[in-house]
């Protein structure tokens, strides 16, 4: 069964085309749920009409799915609530700082 800081690692590894961030601390996950080798995992963007939208959704499958404890990795798009940069990580704030965002 894997662990929750083994999906937080990998979904620190997953960067929103768009914005410097990994999607983790950008605040775009909404919920992760592990039963047994299964995970789950609730996740939005940071606007409705991403073009990317079934990219993410793919990549944050695929690579959860690479994981050895892990059989399948279901992810669904979720739109409520809304994306806000207040859900952001505080690192994920640093890193956009350091880029010189004003946040």
């Amino acid at each position: 069964m894997p662990t929750r800081e083994q999906i937080v690692e990998v979904l620190r590894q997953i960067y929103d085309p768009e914005i410097p961030v990994n999607i983790y601390d950008l605040g775009l996950i909404y919920g992760i749920e592990i039963k047994g080798d299964k995970v789950k995992i609730r996740m939005t963007l940071t606007a409705p009409g991403c073009p990317l939208a079934g990219y993410l959704q793919q990549e944050v499958k695929e690579r959860l799915e690479a994981l050895e404890d892990v059989s399948e990795a279901e992810v669904e798009l979720v739109w409520e609530p809304r994306w806000t940069i207040d859900m952001m990580t505080e690192e994920g704030k640093e890193a956009l700082r350091a880029l010189g965002f004003n946040i």
